[in-house]
């Protein structure tokens, strides 16, 4: 979470609407220099959150490295004005999620994804297993990555680190373990049936 910001206290729906308006506008609008305009906007509102810098640079790190290369192959099939309208596209929408999930707390977008899915109810969806599912698919990642490292440091110390079979075998293997554990617990509590 960043320090205490007007984004931090804007209610959730309006800053998922914001996000959604603004990837809109994004996406629908063409050019380079419309591309530039919209990541300078992002930028400001992401420095008016007061957002850390490392924190900003650390999670967009992988993300624009992403945008260079398909940028890159864009270069080379379509030309260099829709890979740098490209890469400013998909820079601006990462900071975009980053700006959302970085001023609201998980339990407040899980509370407001329940209450969404409560008109939902009259045909049969059930608000809470949707809050269960959206919250279950948050606490898998960092155990995903987790299950990642383990492996990627068992492949090392065989001196198989280059392997992708060492590497990734394993790695599906313990994943479907891991879920096929978390229904079965699941399934022991009454949840899901």
């Amino acid at each position: 979470m960043t320090p205490d910001s007007w984004a931090t206290r804007l209610p959730v729906g309006a800053k998922v609407m914001t996000l959604l308006a603004l990837s809109i506008v994004t996406v629908a609008l063409h050019g380079v220099r419309s591309a530039a305009a919209l990541l300078a906007v992002v930028l400001v509102l992401a420095v008016t959150t007061r957002l850390p810098a490392r924190t900003l640079l650390r999670t967009l790190r992988g993300v624009v490295l992403f945008a260079a290369v398909v940028a890159a192959l864009q270069w080379w099939w379509i030309g260099p004005a829709r890979a740098v309208e490209s890469l400013l596209d998909l820079t601006t929408l990462a900071v975009l999620g980053v700006l959302l999930t970085a001023t609201t707390p998980v339990g407040d977008m899980l509370e407001a994804f329940v209450r969404w899915a409560g008109p939902l109810h009259r045909v049969g969806v059930d608000p809470e297993r949707v809050g269960l599912v959206i919250s279950m698919a948050v606490e898998a990642i960092p155990g995903t990555i987790a299950l990642a490292h383990e492996t990627r440091d068992a492949a090392r110390t065989r001196g198989l680190e280059r392997s992708p079979r060492a590497l990734l075998t394993p790695f599906v293997i313990r994943v479907v373990a891991h879920a096929h554990e978390k229904g079965a617990a699941l399934q022991a509590r009454g949840i899901g049936d």
